[in-house]
């Protein structure tokens, strides 16, 4: 018999209300008290599950339902909460902001709540308010009467008279209950840098762990929050996309992800899915590993920060060199943004500084003071892609301050709609069974991508490396 877990998503009125810092609070006071707490993340970002691994010491799961679906949005909900007591979800933006900045749309934190079916708790910024804010929550509470505001968390309060004028003025308009209110501390709060918050550990720490905790006890009644969370009975645990052919006992091929301070973007979700279709997914660090890891048939370079890390980047020539070698004779490299970025000849830095990398492409990537590009995107399938056939679609998402400038002559496998000003552009860069692009997949949204992938890899295991290529010019 299935045992019913409670969940509830920590949603902000705003960006820039501090939710995930309360969340990741509520998160760390939850396990202080012993309960096996399973973190998620609304949207796109990579950052935020960060803090939300390092508060509940499980990796945080991402939920889009733009990107991957409201089918495969619920499955992986249900899946990741199977051997945990309660579910937090993380919004993104404001409730009701979605793709392309439609009210409660794909992609929104409210359209998440439907989905799943999840009460909210509502953080709101109450500097300069006090009465007004019984507006803001009621607004929100009428806004959409399909959301269950079921309760709201005041954040950096002034004073214990300011937090009393907070509640009752909520208390006396409003439905949903306060549940508590945090006073303005920047010991805890989690620093902002390009691309968005600083990662634990990256450069600054983290707020502490265990500060946060302490910060939500006597601050936030947690016994309310528990008790105003959904039952859900959560779903079979299984390998995400694995099916009999894959679960037939035989060598599984490796693939190598790069892992460290430069490389740390990636879709949990993502991972998964490679061994579900059979991979065994290894670690290394471009920074640090010399070599790849032994008996490497496949590469994923996901995003990150190799801008910060360009001069360790560079003089780490033999793992470049290795790499380099890894594409020229024909092995599956999948490569993502900073991956992207990694693969080419340089990289110049906002100052002018230039940094030699793998050089697998010709291009050179520069560092802009501005951001270059951001959104959702949707990817076609052109021809010529060494893990998905042409047709296919897959969706993902685009964040970057850096441009390149590929030459004409490099092959492209994508034609990519959601960019500038929705002229289809043409991207996926190849090179061999090397696939390099500024879009950040997510492979529940075409799980054929993490297959073939794993495919490819597998081929390159048994040695096949002229049929790797027969299959790639067939394509």
């Amino acid at each position: 018999m299935k045992v019913s877990k409670r969940a509830f998503i920590i949603a902000g009125t705003s960006s820039n209300t501090g939710k995930t810092t309360v969340a990741a609070a509520i998160m760390a006071a939850l396990k202080r008290r012993g309960l096996v707490v399973q973190p998620f993340k609304a949207g796109p970002d990579y950052i935020d599950p960060s803090h939300h691994e390092a508060a509940a010491g499980r990796p945080s799961y991402n939920l889009d339902t733009w990107m991957m679906g409201a089918g495969a949005t619920r499955e992986t909900f249900l899946s990741a909460l199977e051997d945990a007591d309660v579910g937090v979800v993380e919004g993104v933006m404001g409730l009701f902001d979605g793709k392309a900045g439609e009210s409660g749309g794909e992609g929104s934190t409210a359209h998440l709540a439907k989905v799943l079916g999840l009460g909210v708790i509502l953080v709101v910024d109450a500097r300069s308010m006090a009465g007004s804010a019984a507006a803001l929550v009621h607004g929100f509470e009428s806004f959409d009467e399909d959301v269950r505001i079921t309760g709201v968390v005041f954040n950096r309060v002034g004073s214990p008279r300011h937090a009393e004028m907070l509640r009752d003025a909520v208390e006396e308009h409003c439905a949903a209950e306060v549940l508590g209110c945090l006073p303005a501390d920047d010991g805890v709060s989690v620093p902002s840098r390009h691309l968005g918050l600083v990662m634990p550990y990256q450069g600054r720490k983290g707020p502490d762990t265990d500060r946060l905790a302490s910060l939500v006890e006597g601050r936030i009644d947690l016994e309310r929050v528990l008790r105003a969370a959904t039952e859900v009975v959560p779903g079979r645990r299984h390998d995400p996309g694995t099916s009999p052919s894959q679960a037939a006992a035989g060598p599984r091929p490796r693939i190598a992800v790069a892992r460290d301070r430069a490389f740390c973007f990636y879709y949990r979700q993502n991972i998964d899915m490679l061994e579900g279709f059979g991979a065994e997914v290894v670690f290394f660090s471009p920074l640090e590993d010399r070599r790849l890891p032994e008996g490497t048939d496949g590469i994923y370079l996901g995003g990150g920060y190799p801008e910060l890390h360009a001069a360790d980047l560079e003089a780490n020539t033999e793992l470049g060199e290795e790499v380099r070698r890894f594409c020229r004779r024909g092995g599956p490299v999948y490569a993502e943004c900073g991956g992207l970025m990694y693969l080419g000849k340089g990289l110049t830095d906002v100052h002018g500084r230039s940094y030699a990398m793998a050089g697998v492409f010709p291009w050179t990537s520069r560092m802009l003071p501005r951001k270059r590009s951001l959104g959702y995107r949707e990817v076609e399938v052109i021809g010529g892609c060494p893990f998905i056939e042409r047709g296919q679609r897959i969706r993902g998402h685009e964040f970057h301050y850096s441009e390149t400038t590929p030459h004409e002559r490099i092959p492209r496998t994508y034609k990519v709609t959601g960019a500038g000003d929705g002229a289809p552009i043409r991207e996926g860069y190849l090179y061999r069974n090397t696939l390099a692009s500024y879009i950040h997949l997510h492979f529940a949204s075409n799980p054929c991508f993490a297959e073939g992938f794993v495919a490819r890899c597998m081929e390159a295991k048994k040695g096949a490396g002229k049929g790797i290529m027969r299959l790639h010019s067939a394509r």
